[in-house]
């Protein structure tokens, strides 16, 4: 099939594309610039643009099957600030894809919403995908309205789209600069022997996804046909002291952390129900958190002795 990955330079992205070529797909990428941290692939098609820019999607979604969408211009920790931008950069820019895919005729999509925030503070655990949607970010009532409005184009163009709702993802071509991913920024200043800020006790729990895994279940859904929601996760709860633990052990040194008072939009306890992903689309998480976290401090290890050397 051809697929176009919207954020496809990205982290989640780059995976995404490497498992859609390994599974023989042909692929374009649709992203704002060329990604760091892997190479350009030949076998790729790049688009650059805004996401925002009609025109230059409109280009990119000529002649294809499925659009996989990975694009999010925030994150729950800073969404808040700003929500008109957040509605602006990721609301009405993903409502004009949709009408984009209407003009030209393409009706399959895969979203990637947020497990871990559009339930808000779960009242059932692990969380099945029909639990109430009570987020508490702008992050989360942007990706609900988004999920809304996948199912009025559904019901009113005949779209069929697949909502993915990923707990949180982690592994290689992680950014560490504080702005994606506990596990990569935590590890980065772990390993430069600089302290860990630590929001609340260290008890607020998560469900921890390795980056490969979630590719794989993407890939899955690009053969399949089935419509509607979808939990992606690893289906064991985390919290933060734990989690540090498991990083203590595979880098060999101990944490220095910093307590400090807890924030209201941050969750206390998020696991996922994966079984319909078990059922529908016949997967299963396949690497433990220990092994994901070791495959991302020797990757992290690798870039900084790159660049240590000129690389």
């Amino acid at each position: 099939m051809y697929v176009l990955v919207l954020g496809g330079n990205g982290f989640i992205g780059s995976h995404v594309v490497d498992a859609l070529l390994l599974a023989g797909h042909h692929v374009r990428v649709f992203g704002r610039r060329p990604g760091s941290g892997h190479e350009r692939l030949e076998s790729v098609q790049y688009y650059f643009g805004e996401f925002s820019d009609t025109h230059k999607l409109s280009e990119a979604l000529n002649g294809i099957d499925v659009v996989i969408h990975l694009i999010s211009a925030t994150v729950p920790s800073t969404s808040n600030l700003d929500p008109i931008a957040d509605v602006q950069n990721n609301l009405i820019n993903t409502l004009q894809l949709l009408q984009l895919m209407v003009s030209v005729d393409v009706k399959r999509i895969i979203y990637t919403s947020s497990g871990g925030t559009v339930y808000g503070n779960p009242t059932t655990l692990p969380v099945p995908e029909d639990h109430p949607l009570n987020p508490i970010s702008s992050y989360g009532v942007v990706k609900v309205s988004i999920e809304k409005y996948l199912g009025m184009f559904e019901h009113d163009y005949g779209l069929q789209p697949l909502v993915l709702r990923p707990s949180n993802p982690f592994g290689p071509r992680q950014r560490h600069d504080g702005t994606q991913g506990v596990i990569s920024t935590f590890m980065k200043r772990m390993m430069q022997g600089e302290a860990i800020s630590v929001w609340g006790d260290g008890s607020i729990k998560r469900d921890y996804l390795y980056v490969a895994d979630l590719a794989e279940l993407v890939c899955k859904a690009v053969a399949s046909s089935y419509c509607g929601v979808v939990n992606a996760g690893a289906g064991i709860a985390v919290s933060l002291n734990e989690l540090i633990s498991v990083m203590e052990n595979v880098i060999e040194k101990k944490a220095k952390i910093n307590y400090l008072p807890g924030r209201s939009f941050d969750v206390k306890e998020v696991v996922l129900n994966v079984s319909r992903a078990s059922c529908e689309l016949g997967w299963k998480p396949r690497t433990s958190l220990e092994s994901g976290i070791m495959q991302q401090y020797n990757w992290m290890i690798a870039i900084a002795s790159g660049f240590q050397s000129g690389g």
